[in-house]
């Protein structure tokens, strides 16, 4: 069984419609689609399929959405769940081809599929665990340092045209196996927005493969609402603090280790093509 979810905070009917249309079209059983907005306006998108859970939720973040649907896909005994923002649509048949993947690789425990922007520019959403100077300080540098930088945190070397086991995935869209996540947990609420992809994907990825998957793609209208909107900055400021208060600012053997066998399996993959 897979099962899917939306989280909304007072996007347009239209927006969360058309997400809506992508996901339904494909095998999925149960669409919950959870609100935080202050009113429920978005109630009459459940009167579009039978498929669809409603749920009106106080606003604990996104992650914290999420696991209401995820804790009700658990009680029904989904296999699988896929975790959607709004601003993202896709053609039919990307969901069948992740399920037949998920299906036949019992140790992945995580996979995203290629991204794009509209305008069919390649979005680069596979990358390192990052460091503070990935997420936080590279607003404060020379772009010229930042890019030499981007190319190797983002693994752009890679040309994103192969199967790679990644230890940070976009949460634009996150394909779960169900018990992968009874296994390490689901998303960690004290982040409010931003990090909680980071930080899953990190302890799913020390358990099981987190698969970036080219052979199928979707479309993601990123806003990047942090560099434009200052309360979103801060909100992101004060959500990467905590981040890096759990794993470690300068000093995370993990991180380390992780990305230096991550590059260095990608590197030999790449002379090796």
């Amino acid at each position: 069984m897979l099962t899917a979810s939306i989280v909304s905070y007072h996007h347009r009917i239209s927006e969360i419609k058309q997400v809506m249309d992508c996901v339904l079209a494909g095998p999925v059983e149960k669409l919950y689609v959870i609100d935080n907005s202050l009113d429920d306006r978005l109630r009459e998108l459940e009167c579009v399929s039978d498929r669809v859970h409603y749920i009106h939720s106080v606003n604990r973040g996104y992650g914290a959405g999420h696991n209401i649907a995820i804790q009700e896909a658990m009680d029904l005994g989904a296999t699988y769940h896929v975790v959607v923002n709004p601003d993202i649509y896709f053609e039919t048949g990307v969901l069948e081809k992740l399920v037949s993947f998920m299906n036949l690789h019992k140790n992945v425990g995580q996979i995203m599929p290629k991204v794009y922007y509209p305008n069919g520019e390649l979005q680069y959403l596979c990358k390192l665990i990052p460091t503070p100077f990935d997420l936080m300080f590279k607003r404060f540098l020379p772009s010229s340092i930042v890019e030499r930088r981007m190319i190797k945190f983002q693994l752009r070397f890679t040309k994103y045209n192969k199967i790679m086991n990644v230890p940070y995935l976009s949460g634009c869209f996150m394909f779960f196996r169900i018990s992968a996540l009874q296994d390490i947990g689901l998303f960690d609420e004290r982040f409010f927005m931003y990090p909680e992809d980071i930080d899953i994907t990190r302890r799913m990825h020390e358990k099981y493969m987190t698969i970036f998957f080219p052979e199928v793609s979707i479309v993601h209208a990123h806003a990047a609402a942090s560099k434009t909107n200052k309360k979103m900055l801060k909100i992101h400021i004060l959500n990467m603090i905590k981040y890096f208060n759990k794993w470690g600012w300068l000093f995370d053997l993990k991180r380390r280790n992780i990305n230096k066998r991550v590059l260095g399996e990608l590197q030999k993959m790449s002379v090796d093509l």
